[in-house]
Order: C-alpha cells, then structure tokens, then sequence
C-alpha cells in the first residue's frame, strides 16, 4: 500500500517515512502543497494521504479537496490543536486529525483503522514462513494451518502489523485485550511464550529489555 506524506519539515517527514517503510507501506514524501496538487495530477494512487496543514505553496484545507476529487483518504497530522482547525478538517473530509507530537504506534493504528474502513488492507500478510489471512483469522505455516487461540491470533496480528518496531507490554495489553482490560503484564509474556512455542519464533520475537517486544523480519 501507498502512503503521501506531505510535510514541510524534513525531519519529520523522514521520521514518518522510516516509520512507515518499517511497517511495510510504500511511500512518497512532498514538502510543498501546490507541488503535491501539480504531481496528483500525473499520479494520484495512493492509498491513504497524510497531511500537515501548515504549507506552502497551499495549505493543507486547500489540498483536502484536491485529494479529495482522486478519493484519496487523508490523515491531518499538525501541530494546529485548536478545535476551529481540528472541526473544519474533520468537516472539509478528513478522516482523523492527530496533533503532534505523536506516537508513532498510534499513528501506525490510526492509519490502519481508516485502510480497514476504505476496504485497502491486505486480507492476506506473507511474513517470514507464515502465510496470515486477517479475514478468517487463520494462520499457514509452510502451507500447514496452525491453531491458534483468538487472543493469540490477534497478539500475533499486532506484532505483524507492526513488525520490526518494538511494542511495550502496557500498549500490547491496550492493543489485543483492550483499555479496560485488568490483566496484569504477565499475560502479555505467557501469550508471547505460547507464540513463540506453537510457530517456532523464538529467534524472531524478540524481547526488548524493560519493554516489551518486537517481530523481526
């Protein structure tokens, strides 16, 4: 999948781009608004735009409408947090509107949350030997089904969906069992133990020392 950053401070822009590459998405960096709405013009597949709203050239209200007219769904990622800006992106079409700073993980949901409501995820991930289908909840291993609890599944999903970064065991616990879970962490590294005996990734989940855990790839 196709992620547009546009994004006037290089930094950031490069941040987004490492975070997102990591994550598997292809993407492609502007730094100008009125540069962006020329290049759509030649090319305009993208799955997902994400934007700031302060830019030159035109800003990004002004190019909500012009990614709007290739159906392009846009992310605000800005450091404008007043609620005027926050309502009129929200009402111009945008789909959410993150204020920085920001984490890095959230933005990676968030963007998957809307991917999922525009039908543009892949059903099926290929990672290391295992073939995952999100859709039936299934999981091959060098063409074999192997079982796995619902919670395990969904623990694997995450790791997968964010392979190569490393997730503390609080957002796991958030991420797979949900806010108002009152687990304690231990879950977490008995569900990782499990994953880890069932697939073989012992060598691929690694733990992150006073952390929590990362999928290597």
């Amino acid at each position: 999948m196709k992620i547009l950053i546009v994004e006037d401070e290089e930094p950031i822009a490069k941040m987004i781009q490492m975070n997102l590459m990591a994550a598997n998405y292809d993407t492609q960096i502007y730094n100008d608004g009125l540069e962006t709405a020329e290049a759509l013009k030649e090319d305009n597949q993208y799955d997902l735009a994400l934007l700031d709203v302060m830019l030159p050239g035109m800003d990004g209200f002004e190019l909500l409408k012009v990614m709007k007219s290739y159906d392009i769904p846009v992310i605000f990622l800005t450091a404008r947090d007043d609620l005027l800006s926050k309502v009129q992106g929200l009402k111009g079409g945008a789909e959410d509107y993150i204020v920085k700073p920001f984490e890095v993980l959230e933005l990676l949901v968030r963007i998957e949350k809307v991917l999922e409501r525009f039908n543009r995820m892949d059903n099926v991930v290929k990672v290391l030997n295992m073939e995952i289908n999100f859709k039936e909840h299934t999981v091959r291993q060098d063409g074999k089904e192997v079982a796995l609890k619902p919670m395990e599944f969904n623990l694997l999903a995450v790791l997968v969906k964010n392979k190569n970064i490393a997730i503390s065991r609080e957002k796991l616990l958030k991420m797979v069992w949900g806010v108002d879970f009152l687990g304690e962490t231990r879950t977490v590294d008995v569900h990782i133990g499990q994953l880890r005996k069932k697939l073989g990734l012992s060598s691929n989940i690694k733990t992150v020392s006073k952390l929590g855990y990362r999928l290597e790839d």
